[in-house]
Order: C-alpha cells, then sequence, then structure tokens
C-alpha cells in the first residue's frame, strides 16, 4: 500500500490551522452523546463550532461522511498508520470533529497508536463508556475525556479530563496567541491532568 491507496482507504486527513499537526475529523451530527448534548442549554455541545462555519460546507460534509464509512474498513488501521507515519508529524489529534462511534473504532485508534510510536496521540471525547478502556490506552495516546456541562468541574476517575469554563481558571492559551495553539502541547501530555478551555 502507497499513500494514495491509503489516502482513498481513510478517506483523507484534516490539517486544522491552529494546531501543530494532523487530524482526523468525522461528521458532528454523528456524535452519539454530543449530538443529544447539542440539543441541550449549557452544555459544551450547544453551539458547537463543528455544526457551523466551514465545517457544514458541503465538500467538508462529504470529507467527513467518506471517513465514518472509511472506519469499517479492515484496511482502515494499516492505513492510517502508514499516513501519520508517512507526515513525521510529532502531533496528532483525533476528531477536530465528531468522536468515537463504539468499541470497535476506539480499539482500532489504539492500534494506530501503537503503529505510530514516534507521534504523540490526543483523543477528546464525551463518550463515558471508554473509562472501561483506560486501562489499555497506549503510552503515545492522551484519552480526554470532555466534561459536558459549561463551568462543571472535573471529577470522576479519568486521568485526563478537560471542561468549559466561563470565568477565571482557562488554562487553554490558545484565544490569546491568535488561537493557536502555539508552544502549547498540554492537550496531548498525559501528565496534564486536566486543560480548561475558555468558553466561545
Amino acid at each position: 500500500m502507497n499513500t494514495q491507496e491509503a489516502l482513498k482507504i481513510v478517506g483523507g486527513l484534516s490539517k486544522p490551522s491552529k494546531m501543530p499537526g494532523w487530524a482526523y475529523g468525522l461528521p458532528a451530527k454523528e456524535c452519539k452523546t454530543g449530538s443529544k448534548l447539542a440539543q441541550q442549554d449549557n452544555t459544551v455541545c450547544s453551539g458547537c463550532y463543528a455544526l457551523k462555519g466551514c465545517y457544514v460546507f458541503p465538500v467538508v460534509q462529504a470529507a467527513q461522511y467518506r471517513r465514518l464509512a472509511a472506519i469499517r474498513s479492515p484496511l482502515w488501521t494499516g492505513a492510517m498508520a502508514l499516513l501519520i507515519n508517512s507526515k513525521k508529524s510529532k502531533y496528532f489529534r483525533w476528531h477536530d470533529s465528531g468522536d468515537v462511534q463504539d468499541e470497535e473504532h476506539l480499539l482500532k485508534i489504539f492500534a494506530v497508536a501503537k503503529l505510530t510510536p514516534e507521534t504523540s496521540h490526543w483523543l477528546p471525547t464525551r463518550e463515558a463508556w471508554t473509562s472501561k478502556y483506560l486501562s489499555a490506552v497506549p503510552s503515545n495516546l492522551t484519552l480526554r475525556f470532555s466534561i459536558p456541562m459549561i463551568d462543571q468541574p472535573a471529577s470522576g476517575n479519568w486521568a485526563n479530563t478537560s471542561t468549559v469554563v466561563t470565568g477565571a481558571g482557562r488554562t487553554c492559551p490558545a484565544p490569546d496567541q491568535n488561537n493557536e495553539c502555539g508552544d502549547c502541547r498540554a492537550c496531548w501530555d498525559g501528565d496534564v491532568k486536566n486543560v480548561a478551555y475558555g468558553k466561545h
């Protein structure tokens, strides 16, 4: 398999301009938990950025739905690993839009991380059931659970979380640096227990 074949299998990668590496986006409408939270006030998914702006362009939606279908391919894991390794990027973000679909999908992501040991992976999720797999998370992947309500403190047995805050307590520096990660890699860093994003 070459990179062009791999790209066709996985449906392509995305390259968020604010981040230091590549990403893989799925349709936000297909989030299992997030699509329900989006209908509720004061949740981190109400006003979801991935349900507006450039994300709703037909070409973007088509690409995201291609990727959603692609995760079922038996060749997907190997193709994803080949692409990530070919980019020689130190950082990879899972789901700049969308979320983990089910256990099969999660375990495939774990397998990709193991096959790309030189890359640090960040997997944000609102799927609480993924906590059953915390002991199986590869060392180069940070599975960060997103606390569902705005201004809700981090809680539970999660090693890594993220919160959204409206007042003091924001730790994400992006709003102070042109909405870019800059030199910050806290989201990918398993030693950082919680990352607090400002509501926007």
